[in-house]
């Protein structure tokens, strides 16, 4: 199995913005065949407030592929993107694809 994760950089003042864009896609990714394991948003108790997470289980990387082309023609993931853009919440988005670790599992 492996996970997408996704690290976004945003504007602290806009962190309502984020969060309403990540409400959002709950819909198109799992209709797109994800599996979110978590929105993560900054808190004013430790870390930077301008980092938030997500964390979406795709399966296998064929898997992966159908699902980055079903999310891109998605018409509510277009309209969230459009609008999270337009509002500048976000800065950057740092994407990794990542295995968890597993007590006793063989490595792939």
């Amino acid at each position: 199995m492996y996970t997408l994760f996704l690290l976004y950089t945003i504007d602290p003042n806009k962190l309502a913005d984020w969060r309403a864009y990540a409400q959002a896609e709950f819909e198109p990714i799992t209709e797109s065949g994800g599996r979110i394991t978590g929105y993560y948003a900054p808190t004013e108790f430790a870390g930077a407030t301008s980092e938030a997470f997500a964390t979406i289980d795709v399966g296998t990387m064929a898997e992966y592929e159908v699902y980055r082309a079903k999310l891109a023609a998605h018409p509510k993931h277009q309209e969230n993107a459009r609008k999270i853009e337009a509002s500048g919440a976000i800065h950057s988005i740092y994407r990794a694809i990542i295995q968890k670790v597993e007590p006793g599992a063989a490595a792939k």
